[in-house]
Formats: structure tokens, sequence, C-alpha cells
């Protein structure tokens, strides 16, 4: 019953809202009312503002949503674990992703559901501060991110591939014939990027004030889908990860041609909460990871050019 009551806390301060908490718990109203009410007398303290609809948590119950958190992640952990030795791993990896890290993600999920069919995998496209909120509030069981700028904290890290910049542009382009193109060529190009908020861009952004230029896209956005369409458009040229070759193979208007002066690259890695023990779906994730060599899969990815 402890654990319900608090799951009735966590969903009422995610929806904000009676009814809908109690929707997402699959109980009524009254339920859910009741059961806060009754962990309010169990803890002696007020954790609801009622007047009469919700108006927020108190400071207390702030705090106690905090431990909510842990306590019910611990023991859908405890379930999983114990469960495994019966029946297999089962449950949902929740895994955080950069969107620069998207077109490898399958190197690693596809051999984790081979080797646990029980498990089904969320995945969420998300920026780096995301992943951190998101391990911390034990709403992710794990991330792949940036290992190298802007570090997360209280985490492991276990590193995946070093990824490396390739400039991308439309065959109409007389750039799309070279056989490598200097940064300094490239910044001087209608650039589409990332926006600011994203790692990606604040990675390229450093990379070329070591250089003493500056980049200036005319369009930017926080989805390579959007980055995609303006350069297959023709009018825009871009600076992405060299793994979107392994997306962008087969598609005849677009040239990636290596970056060079300077060849830079950065270790994008997988992330998980540094805590003992670790989820049983965090634990089998980082077993899998520890199998791979995803270096030497992506050494195949040649640029496309024309």
């Amino acid at each position: 019953m402890f654990i319900r009551q608090m799951t009735y806390l966590l969903a009422l301060a995610r929806e904000k809202h009676f009814a809908r908490a109690a929707e997402s718990c699959h109980v009524t109203q009254s339920t859910l009312s009741a059961g806060l009410k009754s962990l309010e007398r169990e803890l002696g303290m007020p954790l609801v503002i009622r007047e009469p609809r919700f108006m927020g948590l108190t400071p207390e119950g702030e705090r106690v949503a905090e431990w909510a958190s842990q306590i019910v992640a611990d023991y859908d952990s405890l379930k999983q674990d114990v469960g495994n030795y019966r029946e297999g791993l089962k449950g949902t990896l929740r895994l955080g992703v950069i969107p620069a890290a998207m077109p490898t993600v399958a190197l690693l999920t596809a051999p984790f559901c081979d080797k646990h069919p029980g498990v089904t995998v969320d995945i969420q496209s998300v920026s780096s501060l995301a992943i951190q909120s998101g391990l911390e509030k034990f709403e992710l069981d794990a991330g792949i991110t940036y290992l190298d700028n802007e570090p997360l904290a209280n985490v492991r890290k276990k590193p995946l591939y070093r990824e490396r910049y390739v400039f991308v542009t439309n065959v109409a382009n007389p750039m799309a014939h070279k056989p490598a193109v200097a940064w300094r060529e490239a910044v001087d190009e209608n650039l589409c990027l990332l926006h600011e908020a994203m790692q990606n861009r604040r990675v390229l952004n450093k990379l070329a004030q070591t250089l003493g230029v500056e980049l200036n896209p005319t369009v930017t956005a926080n989805s390579f889908l959007a980055v995609c369409s303006h350069v297959r458009s023709g009018g825009w040229s871009s600076i992405i990860p060299h793994t979107f070759a392994y997306i962008f193979a087969g598609c005849e208007d677009l040239a990636i041609v290596d970056l060079i002066d300077p060849v830079h690259s950065q270790t994008i890695g997988l992330v998980t909460l540094d805590r003992d023990p670790q989820s049983p779906l965090a634990h089998a994730l980082v077993k899998c990871a520890d199998r791979l060599d995803l270096e030497a899969a992506l050494r195949g990815l040649a640029p496309i050019t024309v």
C-alpha cells in the first residue's frame, strides 16, 4: 500500500490535476485522494495543497515526491531483479539519446533486444541536460551522450565510439565534388545547423572559436531531420556527425565530404546513474555494450561522394 500511495503522489506531481492523476494510475479519483490522505497521516505532514482543487504540493510534499521517485524506481528494479531468476528480464528500458547519436542507437539496442526478448525499449530523443535530469529523477534507465564535452555528473560512463564531423550538401553544390572540405571553407557556406540549446551545436561553436571563425547559420533547428530537409532542398549545407552516413546512404541528391583542418572528434558513450545496486535493465544494457565494438562497426562508413 505504501508503494501505491507513493505512485499516487508522483502521478499528481506530474499531472497537476486529481482526475488526470487518477486516470494515469487506473483508479478512481476518490481512491487516489484517499490514498494520498492516508500517506499524509502516515508521515504526519501535509503533502498536497487543496482549495478544494489541486493547487500544488507543499514544501514537504515536494521533498517526499523526490524520495518517492527513488523508492518506486527501486521497488520496480527489485521486482525485475527477482523475476529475472524465474522468467528472464522483463520491463521497459527507458533510454535517452542525444540527436547526434540517433543514427547509431540500433547498433546497441538490436543486440540488447536479441539477448532480452522480454524487454521493450523506449527511446527518447533528448538533450544531454534532459538525460542528466531523467537519470536523477529515475525517469530514464540510461542515456547515450557526449562524454568529453560538458560531462554529466554522478554517472558511470562507458565509451562507445568517437564522433567526427563531415560536410553535407546537395550534389549541385561545387563543394560536393571536393575530396575534402576545410572548416574555414565550410563556415562560409549557407548553413543549416542545430540551435544552440543542443550540445552538438555547442561543440561546433567551440571548435569554430578555436579556429578564429564563427558559425552563422541562416536556419537552425532542434532536429537533424529538419537539417536534412533543408540540405536536400538544395539551398543549404550543414555540418553533421559522420554517423549520419549510415542514415543518408542511398540519398542520391546528397554528398557527404570529410571535414579537415582540423579533423576533430568527440567521445559518445553510455551513461547510467552512479549507484549500487544498478537497476537490472541498466546493468543488462551496460553488459551488452561491453561486448560490442561500435567503433569497428562504424569504421566502414565511407563519405558519400559524387
